[in-house]
């Protein structure tokens, strides 16, 4: 027989608050304005309800009842206009918080709602770093009119390298005639204002970029196609002889060049949030799902590789939030002294996007052939979580820049002090004037041993930073040799057990601050004892690994603390969630 579990009875017993859920949602550390437009967001949502967005997901609809929701309540002028361009407004500022949590609820909903305002964000970037105070009104006017944004940064030949651009602009009395072409540029069929980066014909090197300001509507701006079959307009343009006047320029020479690179470094910290938004939405249709079958007799979460899969897939997701949720504070407490979000940037960006698609698979492999069915959301997040680790530069581009922290964040730590949890109603103001982009090797860190330390009773947290004491007896013993410093294939697999020694530092932190539970604590490092096992596996088996490292690695394998009591209880906190939340029809 089927274990009897009413849903009703599990919720009154233990409801779930580390999930987003639009029934409950109320961010209570957020201001009223905040909370006011996204609970608007998610009514607006919920009001057109799960057929008509799988509808319209299918058509391939242009959202333009969403854009005039955005537009009339204010959506993106309130959360995207930095208080120097607010006009007084008390509401408008540029608060990285409600950024992520907008993040969240809009990838909630589906990727294709989000990406217009990701997209947007990156517009912006280039417009909100510019001492042009003209080119910071006309978009903070076309902000409260509605408008969208694009940035044109990427081409057909060369991609995102910028070094490589063929955008030329052609001296011409006190401005320049713009010729070539961009490709994958979001909302580049709509933009009010699209930032395009480009270098001049008559300046070799980096004094030749030039950052400008184009508009969509323009005769000498062409779009060319949507290169995706989706809702979205990802669009290749091309500029023909588009004159560029001296109030169009945002930015000039090596200005330019980090204004791409700090543009990058805000837009691309949200994809982790969108990452999360889409495993919660699909968590609960797979537990409701699942919970919901009898097959042979049993009910399906009472197969033990069920419930291994949902407390995995659960534990990571929960681990994906509290890194992502850790990670705003250091966004926001940035300062030219404390760089240290530059490392936790890009973790963001490349692990937490990568869990996600761990997530969807476990789910998936729960759920099997309902994950395809076209009224289910979790077709499209099936979908749509691949495209989140190839955004705004690869997980090996972002991986690498990772190791370029790991020394110093390993050997030689500093005293920083603590920093707290922002949730604060402030304008993120440095994120605009983050200065060059360079001097990364010269960037401390504050001790990640004081945080293991701190939770050494829990049993998992324990044993994983004995392995992660590990990673520093491996690079004082057996450090890369000369050639494999080259080697992007063994140095990526180095760079997975360091991130995962990062990830589980600022995890301990957000725990802290949450008071999190100490079963949900030990299942999420259970899970990364089993993930640094496989990786170091995965080194032991690299062509350029050395004998010592080889033998390091076959000692760094362990087995988690088994506790089965303790995964039990996790399971009924992911039980519960069957039920928990379904989207209107």
């Amino acid at each position: 027989m089927a274990t009897q579990s009413p849903v009703e009875d599990r919720h009154a017993v233990q409801a779930d608050n580390l999930l987003f859920n639009p029934r409950t949602f109320d961010p209570a550390d957020l201001d009223p304005e905040s909370r006011r437009l996204l609970r608007a967001t998610i009514d607006f949502f919920e009001s057109r309800g799960k057929e008509q967005l799988k509808a319209d997901d299918r058509e391939r609809v242009w959202y333009s009842d969403y854009l005039d929701f955005i537009a009339h309540e204010g959506v993106f002028a309130t959360f995207l206009t930095p208080a120097a361009e607010a006009g007084g407004s008390p509401d408008k500022r540029w608060d990285s918080a409600r950024i992520c949590a907008f993040n969240e609820v809009s990838a909630f909903y589906g990727l294709q709602h989000w990406y217009t305002w990701q997209v947007s964000i990156l517009g912006l970037g280039p417009i909100w770093q510019s001492a042009n105070a003209a080119a910071k009104q006309r978009a903070a006017k076309l902000l409260d009119e509605g408008a969208i944004f694009a940035f044109g940064l990427s081409e057909k030949a060369h991609g995102a390298d910028i070094y490589s651009t063929d955008m030329i602009l052609t001296p011409d009395g006190d401005g320049f005639r713009a010729t070539g072409g961009k490709y994958y540029i979001g909302n580049g069929n709509k933009a009010g204002m699209v930032s395009v980066f480009g270098r001049r014909e008559d300046v070799d090197g980096e004094d030749g970029y030039v950052f400008f300001a184009a508009d969509s509507r323009h005769p000498s701006y062409r779009l060319v196609k949507n290169v995706v079959n989706s809702q979205n307009y990802v669009s290749e343009f091309r500029l023909v002889d588009y004159p560029v006047a001296p109030e169009d320029i945002l930015h000039t020479g090596r200005e330019a060049f980090d204004a791409a690179l700090n543009t990058v470094n805000v837009g691309k910290f949200n994809l982790g949030f969108a990452s999360i938004g889409i495993c919660e939405h699909a968590f609960y249709e797979a537990i409701a799902h699942a919970d919901a079958r009898v097959l042979y007799g049993r009910r399906v979460t009472d197969f033990p590789h069920v419930r291994q899969a949902f407390i995995d897939a659960y534990a990571r997701l929960v681990a994906m939030k509290l890194f992502s949720d850790r990670a705003i504070d250091y966004f926001r407490d940035a300062s030219p002294a404390d760089r240290r979000y530059l490392l936790f940037n890009p973790i963001t960006k490349m692990k937490v996007t990568t869990e996600g698609e761990r997530v969807v698979d476990l789910l998936w492999d729960v759920i099997a052939a309902k994950g395809f069915e076209k009224d289910m959301y979790f077709e499209m997040a099936a979908r749509d979580i691949r495209a989140l680790p190839k955004l705004e530069g690869t997980v090996h581009v972002n991986m690498a820049l990772v190791l370029k922290f790991m020394a110093n964040y390993l050997f030689a730590p500093e005293a920083f002090a603590p920093v707290p949890e922002r949730r604060d109603a402030a304008d993120d103001e440095f994120l605009f004037r983050q200065g060059p982009a360079r001097g990364l090797s010269k960037i401390r860190f504050h001790d990640w041993q004081v945080a293991y330390a701190e939770f050494a009773h829990v049993p998992n947290v324990a044993r994983f930073s004995e392995q992660a004491a590990g990673l520093r007896a491996l690079l004082e013993t057996a450090p890369p040799a000369e050639d494999q410093a080259t080697d992007l294939d063994f140095l990526l697999t180095l760079g997975e057990l360091f991130t995962l020694v990062v990830y589980g530092h600022l995890i301990l932190e957000r725990a802290k601050q949450k008071a999190l539970d100490a079963d949900v604590l030990d299942q999420i490092f259970d899970v990364f004892e089993r993930d640094w096992s496989a990786y170091a596996t995965a080194l032991h088996g690299k062509a350029s690994s050395t004998e010592k490292q080889q033998a390091w690695a076959l000692d760094a394998v362990r087995k988690p603390v088994v506790d089965e009591p303790r995964a039990a209880r996790v399971f009924e906190r992911v039980r519960a969630l069957a039920g928990a939340y379904e989207m209107r029809p």
